[in-house]
């Protein structure tokens, strides 16, 4: 597949073009480079045959060198300049340029350097063999020869000097002439002269007195002189002419101390001119001139070495820039496969299946392009296939997902250790506890559910290990969470919740667990069941009654005189004693019709506030043991209720109150709160009783809402009972609690949560 027409085969073409620029910028480059180097070649060996050519042509040879030098240098900075901003850029490809063209020049480079060297080693010292070490030598001695004879002749010159100082120290200047004179003679001078400390010339000997301005010491010298007692110098060495006898000459200036007072205290100078001997001037000029016509070889020896080794230098220039060109090109050659190959793997990693562009070469690497060609158009195909998949099976999921968290039931994942692997809503209602949160955590380590995670645990593992002797591909049981104790804000509440679960095993060791909460359906059946018992016991008892209370009385009518007292008494108590269990039977016979025949609610909009208001003015302080108090919000809204009903459930629970509170002995300190609340974060109202009472026991607390359950001596336990069928019938939530104080219970709360009046009840 060549994928024309795609951007990648633009880019492809494009790059092609771009390659064959570069192989004619390459080959002119090369072209230009063998003429440049043939050049140099024809112009070294005539220097090296040609020392007069050399010395004319070593300024044009360097200075061509030095431009040619530099224009390879310029070409191969440009070349490393445009890799390292394609590198700094990220072109897709630039790091494996780099590389290649770092390796195929590191290739040329290496043996380049290791010939340069050796070259420069050999150069060197072929040059430096040229010339002969001794004789250097020997110019050098002489030098340093001729350079000590004149100091020891100086330091002679300045010790005589200082001998007729001491001589001439008390000698007037008047007739100073006749000791100089002397004087020169002793020392063999050709001058002698005294100079004042002022610069004024005394007296003269030699040639010259015959100077009508004889040259005068300067200040500088004359000050030497006195720091330094003497002090030499040589004139006219420079200047000297071998064969001519006078130029050279030695002079001495030595200080003339005067060892009396008065005007001859002004120190004086003597200075004394010597010339050199004539043949140790021209040993000298001769030495001088050898040196120096020897430093000027030595001069044009360097200069032919810095050409030569230049040449070298050239030379290396040259096979770097050859190895750089050729890395480049080998390097474009071999890399524009492979970052084809590079760029469309990036592109495939990064999602981009579209055709790719394809090489026609013969060789492999072209080959391996055209098959990634083909492999990328199948995983695309591939990818097409698994997309369409994928958004059926997304469909599928997050219609299972809308299910399960829609669903009442609660359903679980669990790994067979028991941890939790995910929850819906529906578990997380029906328990009670944020079970998101425990995810990772097994099942029997949240707080209240121990009992439960255990149980369920075990149920699985029974079931596994009987799965193979009975076939099951579930099991399912009923638990009962009556322990699930939850403290908040001080208060201890015990929900029983009655779960009927089933267990199955998944795929991967997984394990699900679904469960309900029939709670309600448990609750409603007991209900339905004691209130059929209601009816039958009111239809079964209350018959007989009358019989047997009508039976007693004419029984005591008609025996009432005929007996003794004795026998009166017994009869007339036991007549009694018949008459009032009858009426109690019928009481408890009139509740049980009035439990079975509770009429259906009305429900309209209620002012929950008001209606409290009302029932309280029954619960007057002075007529009731417990006195009873009101918390109202007054931000709750109005509610749907039957106002009746409601009266009877205030009444049920605030009678219960105020009993339990008496048996606590805590009528006075203690009253009964009837409290409002309004609940904005759920949009419900909740009516509350609290006591300080005895609270609930803990197996009362458990099913306080079933019929006849109770805790009072002369109770029937319909009471509760009547509070939780009307609460239904409002499609209220009934919450029964315990009140805990430092561990200690403090008494039992009550609580209803109603819907208000524009939110359907339930």
């Amino acid at each position: 597949m060549s994928g024309t027409g795609t951007p990648s085969a633009a880019a492809g073409r494009f790059s092609l073009r771009n390659s064959r620029a570069l192989r004619w910028t390459v080959g002119a480059s090369l072209a230009a480079m063998v003429a440049i180097g043939l050049v140099l070649l024809f112009l070294l060996t005539q220097a090296t045959t040609n020392r007069d050519m050399y010395e004319r042509n070593y300024a044009r040879l360097f200075a061509l060198n030095m431009v040619v030098a530099s224009l390879l240098l310029i070409i191969i900075v440009w070349i490393a300049f445009r890799l390292m901003k394609r590198l700094r850029q990220g072109k897709f490809g630039s790091r494996l340029l780099v590389k290649l063209a770092a390796i195929f020049a590191l290739a040329g480079f290496a043996p380049g350097v290791l010939i340069y060297v050796v070259s420069y080693q050999f150069v060197s010292r072929s040059i430096e063999s040229w010339f002969d070490v001794k004789v250097e030598g020997a110019l050098d001695a002489g030098l340093n020869l001729g350079r000590v004879t004149l100091e020891t002749l100086s330091n002679e010159l300045a010790s005589k000097a200082r001998a007729s100082a001491l001589q001439l120290a008390d000698t007037q200047d008047v007739s100073a002439g006749l000791p100089l004179e002397r004087a020169r003679a002793q020392l063999g001078a050709n001058d002698l002269m005294l100079w004042s400390a002022s610069g004024q010339l005394i007296a003269a000997v030699g040639q010259s007195r015959y100077q009508l301005n004889p040259e005068r010491p300067t200040q500088q010298q004359f000050r030497n002189a006195r720091a330094q007692r003497s002090l030499t110098w040589i004139e006219g060495l420079d200047d000297a002419v071998p064969g001519v006898a006078g130029n050279a000459r030695i002079k001495a200036l030595v200080l003339v101390s005067s060892t009396s007072l008065g005007l001859l205290s002004e120190p004086r100078f003597l200075l004394v001119s010597q010339a050199l001997p004539a043949t140790l001037v021209a040993n000298a000029l001769a030495v001088t001139e050898a040196n120096r016509e020897y430093q000027e070889r030595a001069l044009a020896r360097e200069g032919l070495r810095r050409m030569y080794i230049g040449t070298l230098t050239l030379s290396l220039f040259l096979a770097v820039f050859g190895a750089v060109l050729l890395a480049v090109v080998l390097g474009n050659q071999i890399a524009r496969p492979l970052l084809l190959l590079a760029d469309g793997v990036s592109q495939v990693a990064a999602g981009d299946l579209t055709p790719k562009a394809t090489l026609q070469g013969k060789d492999e690497l072209d080959g391996l392009t055209r098959s990634f060609a083909q492999m990328t158009q199948q995983l695309s195909d591939a990818r097409a296939a698994v997309e369409s998949s994928m958004v059926q099976v997304n469909a599928a999921r997050a219609n299972l997902q809308t299910i399960l968290d829609n669903l009442t039931a609660g359903v679980m994942v669990l790994d067979a250790q028991g941890v939790i692997q995910s929850s819906n809503p529906g578990a997380t209602r029906i328990l009670r506890v944020p079970l998101a949160t425990y995810e990772g955590h097994r099942l029997a380590e949240i707080e209240g559910l121990q009992t439960f995670g255990e149980n369920v645990q075990a149920q699985f593992d029974a079931f596994l290990g009987a799965r193979g002797e009975h076939g099951l591909d579930h099991w399912q049981h009923s638990f009962e969470l009556g322990n699930t104790a939850v403290e908040l804000a001080g208060r201890q509440a015990n929900n029983a919740l009655i779960l009927v679960a089933r267990g199955a095993e998944l795929p991967g060791a997984g394990r699900l667990l679904v469960f309900d909460d029939i709670s309600e359906i448990v609750s409603a059946q007991r209900a339905q069941a004691w209130g059929e018992v209601a009816r039958r016991l009111a239809h079964e008892i209350k018959n007989p009654l009358t019989p047997i209370q009508l039976s007693a009385e004419r029984l005591e009518m008609k025996l009432t005189g005929k007996v003794a007292p004795p026998e009166q008494a017994l009869l007339t108590k036991s007549v009694k004693t018949i008459v009032d269990q009858v009426d109690a039977m019928k009481r408890l016979v009139n509740e049980f019709r009035d439990y079975a025949r509770l009429p259906a609610a009305e429900l309209k909009p209620v002012d929950l506030n008001t209606l409290v208001s009302e029932v309280l003015q029954l619960y007057a302080s002075e007529t009731s043991p417990v006195p009873v108090q009101t918390e109202l919000d007054p931000r709750c809204p109005r509610v749907l209720g039957d106002a009746q009903q409601l009266r009877q459930v205030m009444h049920n629970l605030l009678q219960n109150a105020q009993d339990a509170t008496e048996t606590a002995g805590h009528t006075d300190t203690h009253p009964v709160t009837l409290k409002t609340q309004w609940l904005e974060t759920v949009g419900r109202v909740r009516l509350s009783v609290v006591d300080c009472g005895t609270g609930f026991p803990e197996h009362i607390l458990k099913r306080a809402f079933e019929p006849y359950v109770t805790t009072k001596a002369k109770g029937t336990g319909l009471g509760l009972a009547v509070v939780k069928k009307i609460a239904d019938e409002h499609g209220s939530r009934v919450d029964i609690a315990n009140r805990v104080v430092d561990g200690k219970v403090m008494g039992a709360q009550v609580s209803l949560s109603f819907a208000i009046e524009n939110v359907a009840p339930g």
